[in-house]
């Protein structure tokens, strides 16, 4: 029986070669920037939303929890739902205002509205 090596990466599913060494270094997280030196983007998007206007938050610099951390607090902030892929924040409904008002006041002053 062979032996299974998963990798993503590398799209290698299984190998029969006990000398097979896959390397593991997909470790590309950057380190998260100070609030007051992320470059982030509200803005407001219908697209593949069945006309539905969600807010997008693009541009963050960082690690995913700490991008989650602040989906999180945007969306209890704003008091709805949303979801964070791609290193985008996503909530429901047109909330860029509010947003904009919270991460200005929470240290993020490159902040802008488009």
């Amino acid at each position: 029986m062979s032996k299974k090596i998963v990798n993503s990466s590398s799209g290698l599913v299984y190998s029969t070669n006990p000398n097979v060494v896959i390397n593991e270094a997909n470790n590309n997280e950057v380190d998260t920037l100070v609030a007051a030196k992320q470059h982030l983007r509200v803005r407001l998007d219908t697209k593949h939303r069945a006309g539905k206007a969600v807010t997008l938050v693009t541009g963050f610099v960082g690690k995913l929890a700490d991008v989650e951390i602040l989906g999180k607090s945007l969306k209890s902030f704003c008091g709805t739902g949303g979801s964070i892929k791609d290193n985008e924040i996503i909530v429901q409904g047109d909330n860029r205002d509010k947003i904009l008002v919270w991460l200005i006041k929470n240290g993020y002053t490159l902040s802008k509205k488009i």
